[in-house]
């Protein structure tokens, strides 16, 4: 939800998603032919300073968004570089660190960065109709496209029907207590699980009735203005990124 919220309140709104897909790809693939973790994270810092400083993102937003993948490459780069050590018996067991996988582990973790920050660009900068609509020019298969909407639908479903019914028990004083919050919290859980089923049904209908149950949904698309125009300027900006990582020591 955040990522939406961000996606329709930046300067880069309007810019056509086709250039900030073939911009954010090319930093991907700077990333990846890059050689050293320097040359990646300083792609990482300029997608970052794309979002934060001309997109205007929330920092607040970006890092709630940011810190779970942070976490996960924090770790993905702690088991490079720990390895465990077996003996004759359980009382032999161990941790060992491998100076060697540290330089490999730095690879990982900067390219994992960088590629996130570049992902990161597009969503923020993107709504998800935009998305769409980019992928269906793509031509990516229609039952992809339709689960993903249907999935992304789903979230805010949910979300509405947390808020609805944490609201209604707190004005009952429904945490007012431990115990009282215990009591709140298990209600909540069997009162979302069952809205969300009626209302995933009422959504697979509503699809159904829209689609005629067999052909794909559709979207209005966005008309931007010089698209082809912005695709170019986007290739070329990331043909220089990408030289330049090359080119970087």
């Amino acid at each position: 939800m955040l990522s939406e919220h961000s996606s329709h309140a930046n300067p880069l709104r309007h810019l056509a998603p086709s250039a900030k897909g073939l911009f954010a790809l090319s930093g991907m693939v700077a990333v990846y032919i890059a050689t050293t973790p320097l040359a990646s994270l300083a792609v990482a810092s300029l997608f970052v300073f794309l979002t934060l400083g001309v997109a205007t993102v929330a920092v607040r937003s970006y890092l709630l968004i940011f810190a779970p993948a942070l976490l996960f490459v924090a770790l993905g780069s702690l088991a490079i570089t720990l390895s465990f050590t077996f003996g004759n018996s359980w009382h032999d067991i161990g941790l060992q660190f491998l100076p060697a996988e540290v330089s490999r582990a730095a690879t990982v973790c900067s390219r994992s960065l960088g590629s996130l920050s570049a992902l990161l660009f597009l969503t923020m900068t993107t709504p998800v109709s935009d998305l769409i609509a980019l992928l269906r020019r793509l031509r990516t298969p229609a039952l992809l496209i339709d689960i993903m909407v249907l999935g992304y639908r789903s979230l805010f479903v949910f979300n509405q029907v947390l808020h609805d019914t944490r609201t209604a028990q707190a004005s009952r004083l429904g945490y007012r207590s431990m115990g009282r919050s215990l009591r709140a919290l298990g209600i909540l859980v069997a009162h979302t699980t069952v809205q969300l089923w009626d209302r995933s049904r009422q959504l697979h209908t509503a699809a159904l009735a829209r689609a005629g149950g067999e052909k794909a949904l559709h979207f209005a698309d966005q008309n931007v203005t010089h698209a082809r125009l912005q695709c170019l300027i986007a290739l070329f900006a990331g043909i220089i990124l990408n030289l330049f990582v090359v080119i970087s020591p």
